[in-house]
Order: structure tokens, then sequence, then C-alpha cells
């Protein structure tokens, strides 16, 4: 096995890499001009590739392994470069197929599904996004499915909850509310009332790997099954900050964003023997101690 990576620098990505390192796969990294990695590298923007042949050629990998795509916080919802990532992604996918690559994974989202239906299970939940990031991912699943099916090469399609842990962005929640805790923002509302599926990134990486590992074929939800109401998430963070959560919770939200419940089954992943490592509040206290340092 030799593992063509991408997205390998980002958020997910990192833990990936390092998750592969740990079980001495090799591993070929492509990413941008920059791109530091402690793997074997190639330079490329995979948004400029006109024929990736040159590319794989110079990889020589049995098995890709796909994160990259446009996740600026706050803005991939509806930036046009998700249609570029679609065109990209699935020629990626088929030069790979047709240079005799043996198995695909790809990193996809629960933005894919209808939220109003609260807990999503991968073969029963209808497929009704309603940003243009989720439909991007969507349609992408479907191309790529039938590329690899008509190379009859298998492909895995992990669709990734809510991560957090070392190395997100400032902006997105958990360190918002740390900021928040611990002085060094200015409060904002949060719809406490909701509950939502949090799981910690190095257990996203290893959900992923594990579909590699597994030669998986189908979608898999990379999720914690686990639902905790926001209110707890700002209760713990408060406690570990050692500040009053009433500061974020008094704060009544005009328009309580997203849909009361988002959780997703992850039993086909759990068939595989993949498990959750670092519980949530483990995890939280990890973040808070990161971002106090």
């Amino acid at each position: 096995m030799r593992v063509l990576l991408t997205g390998g620098s980002g958020f997910i990505g990192r833990y990936v890499l390092d998750s592969l390192q740990r079980r001495r796969i090799p591993t070929v990294a492509v990413g941008r001009c920059g791109l530091v990695l402690r793997a074997d590298s190639i330079e490329a923007d995979l948004l400029e590739v006109g024929d990736f042949s040159r590319l794989l050629d110079q990889a020589q990998a049995t098995h890709l392994l796909h994160l990259a795509w446009y996740a600026e916080h706050g803005k991939y919802w509806a930036s046009p470069l998700n249609l570029r990532w679609v065109d990209a992604t699935t020629r990626l996918v088929e030069a790979f197929c047709g240079a005799g690559g043996r198995h695909v994974v790809v990193a996809g989202t629960c933005a894919e599904y209808d939220w109003s239906h609260g807990y999503c299970r991968e073969d029963s939940t209808p497929l009704v996004p309603s940003t243009l990031y989720g439909t991007a991912k969507d349609a992408t699943r479907r191309l790529v499915a039938a590329v690899c099916e008509s190379y009859q090469v298998p492909c895995a399609w992990g669709r990734i909850f809510l991560p957090f842990g070392t190395g997100e962005a400032s902006s997105r929640l958990v360190p918002s509310l740390i900021n928040v805790l611990q002085g060094r923002r200015m409060p904002f509302a949060v719809n406490f009332r909701a509950y939502r599926d949090f799981l910690h990134v190095f257990d996203v990486a290893e959900g992923l790997v594990s579909l590699l590992l597994a030669n998986a074929h189908g979608v898999y939800n990379i999720s914690s099954g686990q639902p905790i109401q926001l209110a707890a998430i700002v209760t713990e963070i408060a406690h570990l900050c050692q500040a009053d959560p009433q500061v974020v919770l008094e704060l009544a939200s005009e328009r309580p964003s997203g849909p009361p419940l988002l959780v997703g089954e992850s039993l086909k992943l759990r068939a595989l023997g993949w498990m959750p490592q670092i519980p949530l509040m483990q995890g939280l206290a990890r973040s808070v101690q990161e971002w106090a340092a």
C-alpha cells in the first residue's frame, strides 16, 4: 500500500498524516507551494492541474485518500470554489482509477443530509443539502461513485460531522467559546437548546484511515452518534475556564441557527472496528488547556 493524500496540511489532514505514519504506511502528500509535511510530497495546486497523469506517475500510489477542499470557516458554505472542487475531485479520481489505483476514500460532509430529519443514517436519511457546499459535496459523491464503479474500484465516502480539537480555526465554535469564557472576546449568542454531534479530530482521522485499511466501499458517517446539547458544551467550557456560563447562555439568539438536532448514526463505521478514543469532555479539556497556552 502506498497512499496519495490530499489536504494533508489541513485541520483534519494533519491528524490523518500522523495516523498513517504511526502505522508506517508509505504516504505521498500533494499540496500547494509552501506545504510542509513529514512525508514525501508533491507541490501542486489541484485546482490548477489540467492533466493529473504526470502527478500520478510521480506519486506511484495504490490508494487515494482525498481530503482537499475549500474550507475557510464561515465562507465555504456559499463559495463558488465549491464548484471548482467538484471538477478537480472528479478528474483526480478518474485519473487515479485509470492509472491502476486500487482504492479511493473521499471526505464528505454531514451537510449533504436533510437536516430536518435530525438523526442521520447513511442508507435512509434523505439527501437534501441546503447550501452550495453540501450540494457540491453530494454531487461529487455521485460522480466519484460512478467513476469508481466504471473502473470496478471500491470507493468509501466518509460523511464527517462536527470535528473539534487542536489546530482548528479560532473562529470555529469551541475556540470561540473558550476565548469568550477566558475574556479574550465579546460574548455571542448560541442556539444553546440545540443538540449536536461533536467528534474529536483525532477520532475523525482514525475513522478515515479505518475506511482505507478495511478497503471499505459505500457511505459511512464519521460521527460520535451521541448528541450533546450546546448548553452543556458552554457549561463545561465555562467550568474548565472557571467562568460563568451565563455570559453566553443569557444571550437569546433572535434566529436560532440550524436544526434542533443534528447527529449521525455511525454503526457502519463501528462495524469495521472503529471506536472513538477521546471522550467529548476530555477533548474539551485538552482544547481549553491548549488555547490557554
